[in-house]
């Protein structure tokens, strides 16, 4: 036992100087890339290329590749330049075996250089439809009006078709009906309106009130639908759901039309 703590205190009084510049060399990188992060994102909030974390990452790899160079040498005895040469040799095995990451990274810098979406947009995509909340080294991350959080790979994003989306347009329900023939089109219209805003006032969007279509006639009367626009975090279903049941009690709404009796 005695020999053992020997050997390890003479091993760290000659490697002293050693450990004491790698202790340094992680300390000043832990540092130095706290504060470029801070900076960056700073800098990026002011500027018109999106904040998003993908530019962070890549800086903090940077100054950590940095560090792990400057302690290669005078520290592990290892030459920077043979590393080099031996990872250059082994990139094309990595290559294959990471093709779906390397995707994935072009992938995301493409949709931030190309301004094809940033933070906020509201989009759709791959049968997906959020709030874009970041867009990483590897994937994009959406929030679904009920909360849920969707990580979509950046390949799939840039191989599917992206739509962006106005709120109001992806707030929207329709709703069909089919009216009584015998009444004006004004009439059923009012009456339309007043029903679907009793049912959804404290789930629809006050600033968009419920619009109603008229597309034509049918056997069993006037055919038409109507649209209401949800609030922000309430689902497009529970006003959906609101719609329909308001509209099953109105006695100038043709109840046979909707199971073809």
């Amino acid at each position: 036992m005695e020999k053992t703590t020997e050997r390890i205190a003479s091993w760290l009084s000659s490697h002293a100087d050693r450990l004491l510049m790698l202790v340094i060399v992680i300390i000043a990188a832990a540092v130095v890339a706290k504060i470029v992060s801070r900076l960056l994102r700073r800098a990026l909030d002011r500027s018109q290329i999106p904040s998003v974390s993908i530019f962070i990452n890549l800086a903090r790899v940077l100054i950590w590749t940095l560090a792990v160079a400057i302690v290669l040498q005078p520290v592990f005895g290892i030459n920077p330049t043979t590393l080099v040469t031996a990872l250059g040799i082994g990139g094309l095995a990595i290559s294959l075996g990471l093709q779906d990451t390397i995707a994935n990274i072009i992938g995301g810098f493409g949709l931030m250089m190309g301004h094809v979406i940033h933070p906020g947009d509201l989009v759709s995509v791959a049968g997906s439809t959020g709030v874009v909340r970041d867009i990483t080294w590897r994937q994009t991350v959406l929030v679904e009006r009920n909360g849920n959080r969707l990580v979509i790979p950046n390949s799939v994003i840039n191989k599917a078709a992206l739509e962006r989306l106005i709120p109001g347009n992806e707030a929207y329900v329709d709703i069909p009906f089919t009216a009584r023939a015998g009444s004006s089109v004004s009439d059923i219209e009012a009456k339309v309106i007043a029903a679907a805003q009793a049912a959804t006032k404290d789930i629809a969007e006050e600033k968009n009130p419920p619009l109603v279509r008229f597309s034509g006639f049918s056997p069993y009367g006037i055919e038409g639908k109507v649209l209401v626009f949800a609030r922000p975090g309430v689902l497009p279903s529970t006003v959906r759901d609101a719609v329909v049941r308001a509209l099953a009690d109105c006695d100038f709404i043709e109840q046979r039309a909707a199971t073809g009796a």
